[in-house]
């Protein structure tokens, strides 16, 4: 089913079979949980319009099967943006399939992810209703944030139809630069870039680098670049960090979310466990770390996961590669979280299977 509305949506919905998968770019499709067999898949990528446009605003409501990449173009004709830059979109990533995936790039360091830039949402529930959450102006915020419950649901609460987004100027420029450094040195002169006060976008370690790129006018961009004693850097080295979030055929890749200063012990424990170079991304500022191993075993990665969820709440999440749950031990939330699926979708007709074992 290709709906192209959201009365379409609504009544393929009400009137479709008991399992629904949906679907969008297929850019994630690997993420999660593999999901059970479904009686249909909803192909939500003919809902790809611009419904509402106000520059002035700065704001966009559009639906959610829209390429990122597709709206990027349209802002850019009026000098703004969607702060978001996660490595699928090159790939055609959707603004629906982001938000329910909850992906993000290295540049969450500054503006968050893509529910810090939501303002207002619509979905359809399991039994064909249609609920809407927030605005299309900025300081709306009436209702219930059903953004934020469907940001990361990987389509397990219900299908996102419409979304509208808060927009950011373009940059006038943008600078890159570096440090050689290890994790266990990396720290120091991230902190220092932070307490200076030089507000970089990214602040990412990667390939025996610290990363960091600044935004903004062309003198203040590069006086504040300067500022940090770093050498100048090829922005091109970005791509190369998205790469390692989507991998090769064949490699796993995988996210760990920590305290931001654990950041060199778990560089330290991959490198552990993997049975080849490890490919890292680490964001310093942010605690959220992307590798790539062309070669792991499935017991050691097993043990890596057990190590480095033990530690103050970490978590590892798969996002492809070797044949074991995507999943690791459960979060404390998990019992909210089963609640909020029996509330949204008591039927479970979407998504079953993608958080197994913890639904």
């Amino acid at each position: 089913m290709r709906p192209a509305t959201l009365a379409e949506l609504r009544d393929a919905v009400r009137e479709g079979p008991p399992r629904l998968l949906i679907a969008g770019a297929g850019t994630a499709a690997e993420w999660g949980g593999a999901p059970s067999p479904a009686d249909a898949v909803l192909d939500v990528t003919g809902l790809n319009d611009v419904l509402a446009y106000q520059p002035s605003d700065l704001t966009v409501t559009v639906q959610a099967g829209l390429p990122l990449t597709a709206l990027q173009e349209t802002l850019a004709a009026k000098g703004q943006r969607v702060a978001l830059d996660a490595g699928r979109t090159a790939h055609g990533a959707t603004i629906g399939g982001l938000l329910a995936t909850g992906d993000a790039g290295p540049s969450r360091h500054a503006y968050g992810t893509l529910r810090d830039c939501v303002i207002g949402v619509t979905v359809v529930l399991g039994d064909g209703t249609v609920a809407r959450s927030g605005g299309r102006v900025i300081k709306n915020v009436a209702g219930y944030d059903l953004a934020k419950l469907f940001h990361g649901s990987l389509g397990t609460l219900g299908v996102v139809a419409e979304v509208t987004l808060r927009l950011h100027p373009l940059a006038e420029a943008s600078c890159t630069v570096a440090a050689h450094c290890t994790p266990e040195r990396s720290l120091g002169p991230a902190d220092r870039l932070v307490r200076d006060g030089l507000e970089p976008v990214a602040l990412e370690w990667y390939d025996g680098r610290l990363l960091a790129r600044f935004e903004g006018t062309s003198a203040g961009a590069a006086r504040r670049a300067r500022a940090t004693g770093f050498e100048e850097a090829d922005p091109s080295v970005w791509d190369e960090v998205a790469r390692v979030s989507l991998g090769d055929p064949g490699d796993t890749v995988f996210r760990i979310g920590a305290l931001p200063g654990l950041w060199p012990w778990v560089a330290e424990r991959v490198g552990t466990a993997a049975g080849s170079a490890p490919v890292l991304s680490g964001g310093l500022g942010t605690g959220v770390h992307t590798v790539r191993l062309p070669d792991v075993t499935a017991a050691a990665f097993g043990r890596l996961r057990e190590d480095i969820a033990g530690r103050g709440g970490s978590t590892v999440v798969l996002r492809r590669g070797i044949d074991v749950p995507a999943w690791g031990p459960p979060p404390a939330s998990v019992a909210v979280m089963r609640a909020v699926k029996q509330r949204f979708d008591p039927s479970d007709r979407f998504g079953a299977g993608r958080f197994t074992p913890w639904f």
